[in-house]
């Protein structure tokens, strides 16, 4: 698989994107590399000169309070570019680090900026992705904000479900998410403990589990009544190619 696949596959899912705008993300020059878990792809105060397209593997974006608490931001899965606002916004206002053995390619932002601007469709195609991140980040907050710790789960993992089985790194009921549960916790505002408590009582409904890296959605419409879940805010088009 070309490194760039999983992002034309992406893109697509939200924009069309002709087979000449896809030759053109091929030819992106990539400086490939691969990183163990926990490696920091950029920290907040860096003015990076590039964006990182997730390959292989995956990603948080995070923030640390004064406090030294940490809260994890969002998740990023293979075709993703977790940081492309740098090329805009110079200086990093959070952590992105690796939550697993991951492949990533470094794309110069000089390339990217010679790529939007001769093919004007990957341009829209890489805004439509930045509204959507922040769509996503407006429902994480209403998540955290007033749903309570079973349906904040719940609705998480058919978030990353409905993700992964977008760019076909998913069949509907079984996908990989290499998360602690204390990461989990880091992400929903709750305890490990509290976290190992709601996977328990999933567990033993046969709604979902997540055990050795893997999510297992035993029963989508259990997961979907107990949080609420409408993924309209995903912007899964699902549009086919432009000739």
């Amino acid at each position: 698989m070309h490194p760039t696949e999983m992002l034309t596959r992406r893109l697509r899912v939200d924009s069309r994107l002709s087979n000449d705008e896809a030759t053109a993300l091929r030819s992106l020059p990539l400086e490939i590399k691969t990183l163990p878990p926990d490696t920091y792809l950029v920290l907040e105060g860096d003015r990076p000169n590039h964006s990182c397209l997730i390959i292989e593997g995956f990603a948080s974006r995070s923030k640390v309070a004064t406090n030294g608490k940490r809260q994890i931001l969002s998740f990023h899965i293979p075709g993703d570019i977790p940081d492309l606002q740098s090329l805009f916004l110079k200086t990093m206002d959070h952590d992105l680090v690796t939550m697993s053995p991951a492949t990533v390619g470094y794309i110069a932002h000089s390339a990217l900026e010679r790529l939007i601007g001769t093919h004007p469709a990957v341009a829209r195609a890489l805004w439509r992705e930045t509204l959507i991140d922040a769509a996503i980040f407006r429902e994480w907050i209403v998540n955290m904000g007033v749903r309570p710790a079973a349906a904040r789960m719940a609705h998480l993992l058919a978030e990353l479900r409905q993700r992964m089985a977008a760019v076909g790194l998913s069949n509907g009921e079984e996908f990989e998410f290499p998360v602690t549960q204390s990461e989990l916790g880091e992400a929903l505002g709750l305890s490990t403990v509290h976290v190992n408590r709601v996977l328990q009582a999933f567990r033993a409904g046969r709604v979902l589990d997540l055990q050795k890296n893997f999510v297992t959605i035993e029963n989508y419409e259990k997961v979907v009544e107990a949080s609420g879940f409408d993924d309209s805010y995903l912007h899964l088009a699902r549009n086919p190619p432009s000739s």
